[in-house]
C-alpha cells in the first residue's frame, strides 16, 4: 500500500507537461529528471483548457511525463500540486484524487508513481458524456501531436 507521504515521482498528462503553464510555474527548475511514460487502465478526456484522465478499461492508455521531483524541493511541490488539483487527502468533494500507478517508461520498465484522476462524480460525467481523446494523447498548448 502508498502511503500519502511516499516521495514517488507524478506522472502528468495536462498542463503539467514540460512546455505547459502549470509546469512553468510550478515545477521548472524543481524537477530531478523528466521522461515520456504512459500509464493504462486510464482514460483521458477533452476538457475546457486542460485534460482529465479517469480509471479506465484495462486496455486504455495516456500518454505523458513522468517527472521526479528534487529531494529538497519533493513536499513543497506535492502540496503544490495538491492545491492545484483541487486534492486534500481524505477530504469528500475534491476535484481530483492523487492516486499511486504503475507508469510505463520508453525503455519499458515500469515505476510507481503518483497521478491525479478526476474524482466521483466529474468522473461518472466524463465517461457518460466526456469526449475521450484519441490515443490517450492531449496536445496542449504546445501544439505535441506525439505521446510523451
Amino acid at each position: 500500500m502508498t502511503t500519502e507521504a511516499a516521495r514517488l515521482p507524478f506522472f502528468v498528462y495536462g498542463t503539467l507537461r514540460p512546455g505547459e503553464a502549470n509546469y512553468a510555474r510550478l515545477l521548472r527548475g524543481r524537477t530531478a529528471s523528466e521522461e515520456p511514460a504512459r500509464i493504462t487502465g486510464a482514460q483521458l478526456y477533452a476538457g475546457p483548457g486542460y485534460p482529465y484522465a479517469t480509471a479506465g478499461p484495462a486496455d486504455s492508455v495516456v500518454h505523458g511525463t513522468l517527472i521526479r521531483l528534487r529531494d529538497a524541493d519533493h513536499d513543497a511541490v506535492r502540496a503544490a500540486l495538491d492545491h492545484l488539483e483541487g486534492y486534500t487527502p481524505g477530504a469528500p468533494g475534491n476535484l481530483y484524487e492523487r492516486v499511486a500507478t504503475e507508469a510505463r517508461r520508453a525503455d519499458g520498465r515500469t515505476e510507481r508513481a503518483w497521478v491525479y484522476l478526476a474524482a466521483e462524480p466529474l468522473a461518472a460525467r466524463l465517461r457518460a458524456t466526456g469526449t475521450p481523446l484519441p490515443g490517450g494523447v492531449w496536445t496542449g498548448r504546445a501544439g505535441r501531436g506525439t505521446p510523451g
